[in-house]
């Protein structure tokens, strides 16, 4: 176990993340479990507030994937390169760092935990904390301009790095539903997938192909054959009509509860929101 058990957060600012929501969440969980999986693990709030001792954490963001192993296994070289970062930090500068992954061969070339440093304080100086991706896979969010943004949290993230290497942490980039390919009846499953949106108008660009109705339906797929397999499983969505029609029956318990968002390219999609919570099982 971690040797300081006090609470952690996440070391990344994420759109759609869960922390104004962890009450609500974590009361919907099991009482007992053996293995935690996250699949769509974005900044991780959940998992952080729950330190689980046995986890399996997955995001298809391969950077983002990349970051959690950097700081898992050489957090301090990760906080010298954030302290280089913090020192340099000029709107210049800034997209200098952003436009590194412009060109294939010279990103290739930056290690592990160079690129880890790079996603921190784009995501610590960027508009609004975005983490966001155009076609070809290069992060477009524009600087933010803060007078002094938190680049280099280093108390934080050496926390974070006990924590990782103190307990059974699976760190995976893999699809969600290979993901949670070898879950059994003593596991438990969080999904927090990009969220649903009729008008498209939520941030879903953490990834290039976006994650559409389809995506929506073949996630409902997976969560079905869990079901079945005795698995729990807890949801989080936007509460839409489609979404609901998608979990309607008798296998899905579908709680409502109410969210603030700041992010939203219409205006009337930001402040109070309904979100769902859905369940699979009963106790």
């Amino acid at each position: 176990m971690r040797k300081d058990n006090s609470p952690l957060r996440p070391f990344l600012k994420w759109a759609g993340g869960k922390r104004q929501l962890l009450t609500e969440i974590i009361k919907q969980f099991p009482e007992s479990m053996d293995t935690y999986y996250e699949p769509f693990a974005g900044a991780g709030a959940v998992f952080f507030a729950l330190q689980p001792r046995k986890a399996i954490i997955n995001d298809c963001n391969i950077q983002l994937m990349l970051t959690y192993n950097a700081i898992r296994e050489n957090v301090e070289e990760v906080i010298l390169a954030l302290k280089n970062h913090e020192r340099k930090n000029t709107e210049q500068y800034y997209y200098e760092i952003r436009n590194l992954d412009r060109d294939p061969a010279q990103f290739s070339v930056l290690s592990k935990t160079e690129k880890a440093a790079r996603i921190i304080y784009l995501n610590k100086t960027c508009y609004n904390g975005l983490y966001r991706v155009n076609a070809k896979d290069n992060f477009n969010v524009p600087y933010g301009k803060y007078k002094n943004p938190g680049i280099c949290e280093e108390a934080l993230l050496r926390r974070v790095s006990e924590y990782l290497n103190y307990n059974e942490v699976t760190i995976m980039n893999d699809d969600f539903e290979q993901a949670v390919s070898q879950a059994d009846k003593d596991s438990f499953i969080y999904f927090d997938p990009p969220y649903h949106s009729p008008k498209k108008n939520n941030f879903t660009g953490y990834q290039p192909d976006g994650f559409d109705e389809k995506e929506q339906e073949r996630l409902r797929n997976v969560l079905l054959k869990l079901t079945k397999r005795g698995v729990r499983c807890l949801l989080s969505n936007s509460d839409t009509a489609f979404i609901r029609e998608l979990y309607n029956g008798d296998f899905f318990d579908i709680v409502s509860v109410q969210a603030i968002r700041a992010i939203n390219s219409d205006s009337a999609g930001r402040g109070k929101v309904n979100e769902v919570l859905i369940k699979n099982w009963k106790e």
